[in-house]
């Protein structure tokens, strides 16, 4: 794996799952995105007031100083909901790629209201994360998933996509 990838999409879609899964097969660092957010937005989020391009910000910021550390390529968990946000991170980290965890309205509020009491975040945002959604499906560098296939079937397809994305040295 030569370049970092983001595994993104709403809330519900397996982010978490996903890149676990692809940070052990790939042998990189995991880095969940999550960890990141300040208290405020975490406070913000349990409460169900959805963040703004202002609460995000310094997240996204301190994500990108994430991806240029050195160690080698990791997999960041991040929603990256807007094309600005993932133009952010892209600037950050030259070759950047994306998986992009597609997932419907009902299925992603069924995973969020099933994780209450374990996850900061509140199953009353989730119209607001498809509302945020600008869809990266097009742009470079992404590969499109559907969430809801086994995450050892994503892993592989993500591994693969990843491989066949390097330039030969």
């Amino acid at each position: 794996m030569q370049h970092s990838i983001v595994v993104m999409g709403v809330a519900g879609c397996g982010k978490s799952s996903l890149a676990a899964a692809l940070a052990q097969a790939e042998g990189v660092r995991l880095v969940e995105g999550d960890d990141f957010h300040s208290p405020q937005s975490r406070d913000k989020m349990s409460r169900g007031i959805a963040l703004t391009d202002e609460d995000r910000q310094g997240w996204l910021a301190t994500l990108g100083t994430l991806l240029q550390q050195p160690g080698g390529p990791m997999v960041l968990t991040c929603s990256a909901l807007k094309r600005r946000y993932r133009d952010q991170l892209r600037a950050a980290a030259p070759g950047l790629r994306f998986a992009f965890l597609e997932i419907g309205r009902a299925e992603s509020l069924a995973r969020v209201a099933g994780r209450a009491g374990s996850h900061f975040f509140s199953a009353s945002l989730v119209d607001s994360q498809f509302a945020t959604l600008e869809s990266p499906v097009g742009e470079p560098g992404v590969l499109p998933l559907d969430a809801l296939l086994p995450i050892p079937q994503l892993q592989q397809r993500c591994s693969q996509w990843l491989r066949d994305q390097e330039i030969p040295a």
